[in-house]
């Protein structure tokens, strides 16, 4: 019997066919290190030309490559996780253009083109996040839109300085007057997108969006465009005096607090969110140490594992009603065994255990960060970062995954969709194989050979270790204390960066409005319009009736005085 195939399904199977064919293509690229830029010519007046540029390099076929192959396995599990949604064609639309503006921002290198890609993903995820219609996802698009608006005024005002330049292609910069606005502009930009301190917290906020959108969104496009446009700017920013050190700075700061605020978080998808911005922060770790073709190698083994872990999290919250903290979750491994092997892998590797795809990215950036000229301090936080990592992933595990049934017990989980399991298996096998894949492609643009003496070379993985035994020890999986302190506080709200960026903005403009409502709408117009006239012609008009009176009383009394005078003249000539 034929049943019809479902929209999502439909794209599903588009996008991994696409990712297969594509996949050659991009081998052949790179084994050739070969770039092919095709310029059209739209029209031509005189010296003026408008034209449209594509870039076919190593970068940009991988990038689309792996895009593609996390949104195909995407679109498979929303055939199953959206199931019951009335507007699923409506969401794969969505979904299918939010795709094509992250490969739209991979394959053009001029910035007025780049900037509907560019624009694209800022639109279409203030769609998706709003996609559940309430007062809660509005408040969490209008972060996400607002602080995206930042970072496209940025390249705005960058495109207006590279007219000092001549052209808009990214890949043929030279120096120019004003280079260093160009480069702090690109750089504001990367980090809005990319949720870089100061600009974090719109990416816990977007968690509002449906578990895919979330999966896609954090793993491989919206979040990784800031990081992909640092990296094609890069050989320009690389030769601005200070960018690298000002952007090592940022994105350990960003590292660190992701890595603390995950280990006091409670809502499964934000802890996930939180270690999606600390290994941000580790690709522009690796941009600010000098190292671009290792964050785009981080960047695709994250992608892998990411969104891996964010459909597991989705199967987890689907089954336990709906539910997202961890703190009513218990029991799982029994009850739902691949989903939680596949969520063990995909959190083994993104603490970097080893002969998983995280380690082969995360423990060469590490190692390399030990290697270069860095300060002492800044690798002191790197490590203390990734011990964090491996801390908030156990928590994670023990909490949800190994601690008692603290839901109701008559819930069961079930694992006999299809859509799911295959989605999650070949999510699984590109998260174990993927790393081991890569490296033979981007290791020859590692600064070899470096050699590490033995105690460094195993401190990642002691750090590692002693991150899991900490939060073995420290974390308490029942949950008896249940008081939130300052600290907590702090920690937890991103260190008051959340707060800060909505409640001030939104405070102001609403005070503003009302101060601005009582003395105007409520004071001066209402005095000098309506009430004020109707007062005003009301007192006339008594003003006016008193002295209408007032004369009538006078007139009486004039004819009254005129009678009795003419009486009294009578009286006396008679």
């Amino acid at each position: 019997m034929f049943t019809k195939l479902k929209s999502s399904s439909i794209s599903s199977m588009f996008l991994i066919l696409y990712s297969i064919l594509l996949l050659p293509v991009s081998i052949a690229f790179m084994m050739k290190d070969q770039s092919v830029i095709f310029e059209w010519i739209i029209f031509q007046i005189s010296s003026c030309s408008m034209t449209f540029m594509f870039i076919f390099d190593p970068i940009s076929l991988s990038f689309s490559n792996v895009v593609c192959l996390i949104s195909g396995c995407v679109m498979l599990f929303s055939s199953s996780y959206m199931s019951h949604d009335p507007f699923l064609k409506r969401f794969t639309w969505l979904v299918m253009l939010f795709v094509l503006s992250m490969n739209l921002l991979v394959f053009i290198p001029s910035l007025p083109a780049l900037l509907l890609g560019w624009d694209g993903l800022g639109i279409v995820s203030f769609a998706l996040v709003i996609y559940y219609q309430n007062a809660k996802s509005l408040g969490a698009g209008m972060i996400t839109v607002l602080t995206n608006r930042i970072g496209d005024v940025m390249i705005l005002i960058s495109i207006g300085l590279l007219v000092l330049q001549g052209h808009w292609s990214v890949v043929a910069m030279w120096d120019f007057h004003l280079m260093a606005w160009m480069a702090l502009a690109v750089t504001l930009a990367a980090m809005t997108k990319s949720a870089q301190i100061p600009f974090s917290s719109w990416l816990p906020a977007a968690m509002a969006a449906p578990t895919p959108v979330s999966a896609l969104v954090h793993s491989s496009t919206l979040v990784t465009a800031g990081v992909f446009l640092v990296i094609r700017f890069f050989p320009f920013l690389n030769t601005i005096i200070g960018f690298k050190a000002v952007l090592l700075f940022i994105s350990v700061l960003t590292l660190l607090m992701a890595g603390i605020g995950a280990n006091f978080e409670n809502d499964l998808k934000k802890t996930i969110a939180l270690s999606t911005l600390s290994q941000l922060g580790v690709m522009m770790m690796s941009l600010g140490m000098g190292m671009p073709y290792l964050a785009l190698f981080h960047l695709y083994t994250h992608a892998l594992f990411k969104a891996l872990l964010f459909l597991c999290a989705g199967m987890i919250i689907h089954n336990s009603s709906n539910t997202q903290d961890i703190r009513h979750m218990g029991l799982l491994f029994s009850q739902a065994p691949l989903t939680v092997a596949c969520l063990n892998i995909a959190n083994l590797s993104l603490c970097g255990a080893p002969f998983l795809s995280g380690f082969y990215s995360k423990d060469l950036i590490l190692e390399l960060s030990l290697n270069s000229p860095t300060n002492l301090f800044m690798v002191l936080l790197i490590f203390l970062a990734t011990g964090m990592t491996a801390a908030y992933s156990l928590r994670l595990s023990l909490c949800s995954l190994w601690s008692p049934l603290k839901g109701n017990p008559f819930h069961s989980k079930l694992e006999n969709d299809p859509y799911v399991n295959w989605a999650v298996t070949l999510l699984s096998l590109a998260a174990i194989i993927g790393g081991f894949t890569l490296q033979n492609s981007f290791l020859p643009f590692a600064p070899f050979p470096f050699i590490l003496p033995f105690f460094l070379k195993m401190l990642t993985m002691f750090v590692i270790a002693a991150g899991f035994v900490i939060s073995f020890f420290l974390w308490d999986s029942m949950y008896q204390s249940k008081a939130t302190t300052k600290t907590k506080f702090f920690f937890t709200t991103m260190w008051f960066l959340a707060p800060i960026s909505a409640q001030p903005l939104t405070k102001f403009s609403m005070l503003l409005g009302t101060n601005l409502m009582k003395s105007i709408d409520m004071g001066w117009l209402e005095i000098l319009g309506g009430q004020g006239a109707s007062k005003i012609s009301s007192k006339l008009s008594s003003m006016n009736q008193g002295i209408q009176v007032k004369s009538f009383n006078y007139l009486v009394m004039l004819i009254l005085l005129a009678a009795l005078a003419m009486l009294y003249y009578s009286i006396l000539n008679n």
